[in-house]
């Protein structure tokens, strides 16, 4: 993670810098309040990836002399499969058209979307791929 914190580091100083500069050049607040807002963000993960870093023990991607083979190994669980994202892109594109269509599509969207939305956080404790 080390490496990961210097470039979000890298970039909190470089925005840091140019927001000023841009504020001063231009005059223009939405493009200032964008780049402080940006500023803050790239602040907040190099924070974050730092505290990381000094958590974790030093991975391979960190040394100068790590090899990939050392990398190999069990990455995390990936789910086979699921039908719930799709259903739950579905149920958004029914919230989004409903101020368009009707109220009530909306609605029915925001409704089929917790269903949705209830089936793929729980998808995994019943079952084949129950835990």
């Amino acid at each position: 993670m080390r490496i990961e914190a210097r470039i979000f580091i890298i970039l909190t100083i470089f925005f840091l810098l140019v927001t000023p500069i841009y504020w001063f050049i231009s005059h223009e607040i939405t493009g200032a309040v964008a780049l402080t807002l940006t500023f803050f963000l790239c602040l907040m993960l190099s924070l974050f990836l730092t505290l990381v870093a000094r958590r974790i023990d030093e991975r391979p991607e960190d040394r100068k002399d790590g090899e990939i083979a050392e990398g190999a190994g069990e990455l995390g669980f990936f789910p086979p499969r699921s039908a719930w994202p799709l259903l739950l892109a579905g149920t958004v594109v029914l919230a989004v058209l409903g101020p368009v269509f009707g109220w009530w599509l909306l609605l029915l969207g925001l409704g089929l979307g917790g269903v949705a939305l209830t089936g793929w956080v729980y998808e995994f404790y019943r079952g084949d791929h129950a835990h």
